[in-house]
């Protein structure tokens, strides 16, 4: 062979490589688009599903999922340590925060003993209530037993 020929096989050589590599990596490309596009829509499809049945639980028992948030929300105020600006920033709204609530149940507190005291249940009224009960149950406890005995006197 020539050298001329020799550099004719090998450049043929080198196209023919050169075309399998690049028929290899489309065919590979080609293989990973489609895996990856399977796997998105595999993803997509099992995120709407959890989406639904999460919505599901939410719409079935709100009440825990509000309770699991604020217990959730605590947790983290509890784990995550709060910065000095954050102290100064906050300390006011807290205070009026505690101050509102503490107002609010002794409004509350008062108007409820209010209503009891309209309603003529004072503490007093309660004992005296709770008393004549006792005493009419035990009442009753006796002269159920003393029925008892005598039932089974005369039977015998």
């Amino acid at each position: 062979m020539t050298v001329q020929t020799q550099e004719a096989a090998r450049t043929g050589n080198d196209t023919n490589h050169k075309a399998g590599v690049r028929d290899t990596i489309e065919t590979t490309l080609g293989g990973a688009k489609d895996s990856a596009s399977k796997a998105l829509a595999t993803a997509s499809d099992t995120a709407k599903e959890t989406a639904r049945k999460t919505a599901e639980g939410i719409e079935a028992n709100p009440l825990s999922v509000l309770v699991g948030g604020v217990a959730l929300g605590v947790l983290a105020g509890a784990l995550i340590p709060r910065s000095d600006s954050e102290a100064r920033l906050l300390k006011p709204v807290g205070q009026r925060l505690t101050d509102a609530a503490r107002g609010a149940t002794d409004s509350a507190k008062e108007a409820g003993l209010a209503e009891l005291d309209g309603l003529g249940l004072s503490p007093t009224a309660a004992k005296d209530t709770a008393g004549r009960l006792i005493e009419g149950l035990l009442k009753a406890i006796s002269t159920a037993g003393s029925a008892a005995a005598k039932g089974a006197m005369g039977k015998n």
